[in-house]
């Protein structure tokens, strides 16, 4: 059914109003305040983050501070020495949830710069904790006050980025005057937070909310201070323990699955040192975001969707590195399939975008959300959460068998599939297709989700409803997929047919309507409400591959486009073409290189056969890395390679991000050419010469571990104790 006059997705606008669930509708809102600069420090565990400046301050009125739970515990947090800010000698997080400082004094009356050295060690993780030294290296004795500048604002997480509500006549102040604690309350209804700072040895006197020591110290000594910041969330306490860098530790005596967990990941051997350390760095964020919930009374592991404003369950971002990260182990992906399944709609609400069977896109826990004001409890505007949880609940099948965990999700699995045809495809054109009923809702929602995100080569903003072509190969291999399940555990083989029968038709429609000849022959971004083609050429053509919608007659033209000038840029395939109008290698979807978006093209790449290419995008992504302590970020810009020789930051990735961690495990599982299914490993690996041989230890699959080993083309499995 065709119809006309469809609106804008003006929702997505950029507006002052609060922005709405989802990626923020521009750049411009992201960027960091001049107060904290772009050497701004990040540190992070589960749900709690700090954000500092490189000086480890937070100074007043900045986005900065320590959040948990989507709310500011701190909001400012700031070292005086001799009433003046230090002097920045060098910082950095040393893990992702610790990072060190190292001060010296600025040039004060009678004492010159550099006499006083400060090193400041944070730690983030069931609360914060700080530790201050100082040492003294002036000739003399030297007299002089420290002071830390506190305060509290229990500002939302919504309007840390837009505009703070002013609760400083509810937040209660209660201060020891023995100088050991200060204390903050804030209650709005059953919305009731609670921070504490808590200081070894007590300051010499409480000055407002300042803590001061006057420090006496002689030449060569040294003082320092232990800082606990324990919170209270509603109603429960997160409460830090002491730590020392490196170490190992358990809380309050409890076992630490943290560390356990991240002991029992996969151990990788390899000849480039390179892969080794990007490896690392991997595993080491991917634990960092780790989040553990009890759902339907079972403990379950998660993973957040990345630093710093997107600290929660993501849908689409959560169910994406879990498929990533299947190598490193199938928890993540049962957590992720549980903990979205609970949230699975069964009812229709305008305001959250909430459609029955429909998967969650986003769940918040601040006090806007909790008191209504914002639609995200959670909020449901995306329109491929519910076909890549079907994608993803069979991949977890495929390296587990786990018929008991498909069969406790066999109704939301067939709620799902009812979503795709009822309210997915609303219209009935057998096209999958968003447009928000919600005044807080996105205007996008496919994974471009910004404002402009989706457009067409002339850069004009397509009517809605959208139907993007990632999102229709997403259908089919979730159909195809679930198909399989039918035919297997679900012992339902009407279904089974129904849906071969329907992938079947579906890739056939798609191939018809999205493919255009211009241009050398490529897939169109979408259609619009009116369905014309949205004629944009993007890295999206990529996840068609990985879904495996697209003829095999066209898939080398779609590999040339790809790996063509237009779209890689030397560092990765950029998510818009240099040729289109709305091209900008510095636009959140417009032209950046997306480490996710390349790990699921190389994967697809490879599916049909284009290993060259696979590996060409895994190496030039490693590299990358390389640029940024081996991390890959959420983003990168997407200037040509040529330009310079290091990859150009985009200035407000999110970094570390969950489903660009978790890229190097899928860039691994492509060179490996490992697939699961019918109880067994198939290994064809391709891996470039330049990176050697590489094993990996500890696979899990079908309940039991494994070895495994590639050289090039030449590979093998070995079952271990």
């Amino acid at each position: 059914m065709t119809t006309t006059g469809k609106r804008r997705p003006t929702p997505a606008d950029p507006s002052p109003e609060p922005v709405p669930a989802g990626r923020t509708p521009s750049g411009t809102d992201r960027d960091l305040p001049p107060e904290l600069g772009p050497d701004a420090i990040g540190v992070l565990d589960g749900l709690s983050f700090m954000l500092s400046d490189a000086l480890g301050d937070v100074p007043p009125g900045s986005i900065g501070g320590l959040v948990h739970e989507d709310t500011r515990f701190l909001s400012r947090w700031q070292l005086l020495l001799g009433g003046a800010r230090p002097l920045l000698l060098g910082s950095s997080a040393v893990d992702p949830y610790s990072a060190a400082f190292f001060l010296a004094n600025a040039e004060l009356p009678g004492l010159p710069a550099n006499r006083i050295g400060i090193r400041r060690q944070r730690f983030v993780g069931e609360g914060m904790f700080e530790r201050i030294a100082v040492q003294c290296f002036a000739d003399e004795e030297v007299s002089i006050e420290l002071r830390l500048a506190v305060d509290v604002d229990f500002a939302d997480l919504f309007e840390i980025k837009e505009r703070l509500r002013d609760r400083s006549g509810q937040i209660v102040r209660d201060h020891l005057a023995d100088g050991s604690r200060l204390w903050f309350g804030y209650q709005n209804g059953e919305f009731a937070v609670r921070t504490q700072v808590v200081a070894l040895p007590p300051a010499d006197r409480v000055h407002g909310d300042d803590l001061v020591w006057d420090l006496v110290l002689p030449p060569g000594q040294g003082w320092q201070v232990e800082l606990h910041v324990p919170l209270r969330y509603v109603n429960v306490d997160v409460v830090p323990t002491r730590r020392e860098f490196g170490e190992v530790f358990a809380v309050d005596g409890r076992d630490d699955s943290t560390s356990r967990w991240r002991a029992s990941r996969p151990g990788l051997h390899a000849d480039s040192d390179l892969l080794c350390d990007v490896y690392q760095q991997s595993v080491a964020d991917l634990v960092s975001m780790r989040v553990e919930k009890e759902v339907s009374g079972q403990r379950v592991v998660i993973t957040a969707a990345g630093l710093p404003w997107f600290l929660t369950l993501f849908g689409r971002d959560s169910v994406i590195t879990a498929y990533q990260a299947m190598l490193g182990g199938h928890e993540l992906a049962r957590g992720t399939l549980l903990t979205l399944a609970e949230h699975q709609a069964t009812d229709r609400d305008d305001f959250t975008d909430r459609e029955p069977g429909k998967m969650p896109h986003e769940y918040r826990s601040g006090e806007l959300t909790r008191l209504g004001v914002m639609p995200h409890n959670p909020y449901y505007g995306a329109a491929d959460t519910t076909q890549l949880w079907l994608v993803l609940l069979s991949e977890y099948w495929r390296w587990t068998g786990d018929d008991e965990l498909l069969h406790e999700l066999r109704d939301n699995a067939y709620a799902a599939l009812r979503w795709i045809d009822e309210y997915g495809d609303a219209d009935g054109d057998g096209y999958v297709e968003y447009a928000t009923r919600s005044s807080q809702g996105l205007g996008n929602q496919c994974w471009r989700d910004s404002w402009n995100g989706v457009q067409s080569a002339d850069g004009t903003i397509p009517v809605l409803p959208i139907a993007t072509c990632e999102i229709q190969g997403y259908t089919y291999d979730a159909k195809l997929r679930m198909a399989e399940l039918a035919d297997g555990p679900y012992a339902d083989p009407e279904l089974a047919r129904r849906l071969r029968a329907e992938a079947a038709a579906l890739a056939e429609r798609f191939d018809r309507d999205f493919w255009l000849d211009a241009r050398g022959g490529y897939y169109a971004l979408g259609l619009d409400g009116d369905k014309r083609p949205i004629d944009a050429m993007t890295s999206n053509m990529g996840h068609l591959l990985w879904s495996g919608i697209v003829p095999a007659e066209r898939a080398g033209i779609v590999a040339r486009q790809l790996m063509s000038d237009e779209l890689f840029s030397g560092w990765g395939v950029r998510t818009l073409s240099t040729a289109d109008r709305g091209y900008n290698p510095i636009g959140y979807h417009l032209g950046t290189v997306w480490p996710h978006d390349n790990s699921l093209i190389a994967h697809g790449l490879a599916r049909y056969g284009f290993r060259a290419e696979a590996n060409r995008i895994v190496v030039a992504m490693l590299e990358a890395a390389r640029y940024s302590d081996n991390r890959l970020p959420e983003a990168f810009s997407g200037y040509d390679r040529s330009f310079g020789r290091v990859p150009v930051p985009y200035p407000t990735a999110c970094n570390p991000q969950a489903w660009a961690s978790a890229a190097p495990l899928l860039f691994l599982r492509t060179m490996f050419g490992l697939q699961a299914g019918d109880g067994r490993f198939v290994l064809d690996p391709d891996v470039p010469e330049r990176l050697g041989r590489i094993q990996l230890d500890r696979v899990q699959g079908f309940g039991r571990c494994w070895e495994v080993e590639a050289n090039g083309r030449q590979g093998h499995l070995r079952l271990v104790p």
